[in-house]
């Protein structure tokens, strides 16, 4: 916070007013100066910040680990390496080392169809990578290059056994605020797990004023949890 004093001549006596303002930093610009996570890479995606316009993935969070890229409430990773075996393979291995807990879509499993079920809303894509095991107060990082400033709707293609409600921030700032999450639980599916494979896509959930260039967004579970998050399609809004 910042004071500054004004002086006036006022007939024979000296008026002092003081102004108090709050500095405002350029919009994102000290949150990218001090941030120390990076843009995702590995030997088949090699990308790194991530496009928008332009499909974002949530397995791609950031690399930084633990208070810098993400928060989990536990710093094993549930799918890779546990629900799905350390075989090494890709996608059973994916960032098995990190606390974030990502497994991806099962097409070929009979008798029970897993994620082609016949309780889908959308079908999602086979092999598609997630973010799951969600807990209310876990959060992640994506550090994404906006092609040019402007306002951008986003589609999220997810799963919900409970229902809940997530947010988004823009270079720590919020941007968002609650986003509500529907629940895919169907009462007719038979086989308790699937409930947590019916997935659905909820086109425009949020829009966001976006400039041009690098930004990271931070995507916060804030009540239900139990969610697997695919990815965030981004496009021009109208």
């Amino acid at each position: 916070m910042h004071t500054s004093t004004l002086q006036f001549r006022v007939g024979l006596s000296t008026l002092f007013v003081i102004f108090i303002t709050t500095a405002i930093p350029a919009f994102g610009g000290n949150y990218l100066k001090s941030y120390k996570g990076a843009p995702y890479q590995d030997s088949r995606y090699k990308q790194g910040a991530q496009s928008i316009p332009g499909r974002i993935e949530c397995a791609y969070y950031d690399r930084g680990g633990e208070g810098v890229a993400y928060h989990d409430t536990d710093a094993k990773n549930l799918g890779s390496g546990g629900l799905n075996p350390a075989d090494g393979t890709y996608l059973n291995q994916f960032r098995m080392d990190e606390g974030v807990d990502t497994s991806y879509t099962k097409f070929h499993n009979t008798p029970d169809p897993i994620d082609n079920n016949p309780y889908d809303i959308v079908q999602p894509p086979d092999n598609q990578l997630y973010v799951g095991w969600t807990e209310p107060g876990e959060w992640f990082n994506i550090t994404v290059q906006v092609a040019k400033a402007g306002l951008y709707s986003a589609d999220l293609l997810y799963t919900s056994n409970r229902g809940g409600t997530i947010s988004v921030d823009l270079n720590g700032q919020a941007a968002t605020g609650p986003l509500t999450i529907t629940s895919t639980f169907n009462v007719a599916d038979p086989i308790a797990w699937r409930q947590w494979h019916h997935w659905n896509n909820v086109p425009a959930i949020m829009k966001l004023r976006l400039p041009a260039g690098k930004s990271v967004l931070t995507v916060y579970i804030l009540t239900g949890g139990n969610m697997n998050l695919a990815y965030l399609d981004f496009k021009e809004a109208r």
